[in-house]
């Protein structure tokens, strides 16, 4: 890739940006869950930096996750016209979801999306998510479902996806995958980490048995603390508590995000 270095040529508050969202890119495929060029992740510039202009950052479409640099992410308006120069295309039909949540939800400063096979595997289960570990309380607390209506590139989807997600902060797309809502772009990684792992969590427990029937199931009273519980865990801070550690886990195995 021959990108020219933005680092002096943006903002710092959106270079900074950039460097995240990159490494988000970066850490979603360390786990695992990159689905080769296809998903998205996308992160709202603050309006300060763009006039009140709804703008966004997004993947050059046709990079490999682990590929994606600060500086090669684009630049899109609500629509996914690019708003910077890039020798790369960007997808359209993939900002579809994005675009409904970010458009439903001024809270959302970041949405991440996956197509792994765990979360697949539970989006076509029609109990969904069930309350089996110490994970999926905290998806429980605040989770959502889409039913499948195709590829999602048609806009008249977008109404009825704003309406199921509501104010949830994981949306499960049915038959599709995984979607997850932060104020910032540690907030979502993070809830992606707990979605996934409560469906890795689920599948493993549910082989070998005949249905949910078997497995021990979480007390009621005990979903309803459960967000004084996530508050406690990371000292109020959220996805920020663990994002200082998980870009110093990319400084040392894959520090390029950066560029």
């Amino acid at each position: 890739m021959n990108i020219p270095n933005l680092e002096h040529a943006v903002d710092p508050q959106e270079w900074a940006l950039r460097c995240d969202l990159a490494a988000c890119y970066r850490l979603v495929a360390l786990h695992g869950w990159s689905d080769l060029v296809f998903t998205h992740i996308s992160a709202k510039l603050p309006l300060s930096l763009t006039g009140g202009d709804h703008q966004f950052l997004i993947n050059p479409y046709g990079l490999m996750f682990e590929e994606i640099t600060a500086s090669s992410l684009v630049k899109v308006d609500a629509e996914c016209n690019k708003l910077s120069e890039s020798p790369y295309p960007v997808n359209p039909a993939g900002f579809v979801i994005h675009s409904a949540v970010h458009e439903a939800r001024p809270d959302a400063g970041c949405v991440l999306h996956t197509h792994t096979r765990a979360g697949v595997a539970v989006s076509a289960q029609e109990h969904g998510v069930l309350p089996i570990s110490q994970q999926s309380t905290f998806v429980l607390a605040s989770v959502a479902y889409h039913d499948y209506e195709g590829v999602a590139f048609r806009s008249d989807e977008k109404p009825r996806l704003q309406d199921d997600l509501g104010d949830a902060n994981f949306l499960i797309l049915r038959n599709h995958g995984l979607l997850t809502v932060g104020a910032s772009i540690a907030d979502a990684f993070l809830g992606m980490y707990v979605l996934e792992s409560a469906c890795q969590i689920q599948i493993a427990a549910l082989a070998g048995q005949q249905g949910a029937e078997g497995l021990r199931q979480v007390h009621p009273r005990i979903l309803s603390g459960v967000a004084e519980a996530m508050r406690v865990q990371t000292g109020g801070m959220g996805g920020a508590f663990v994002w200082p550690a998980l870009l110093r886990k990319l400084e040392r195995t894959d520090p390029g995000y950066r560029a």
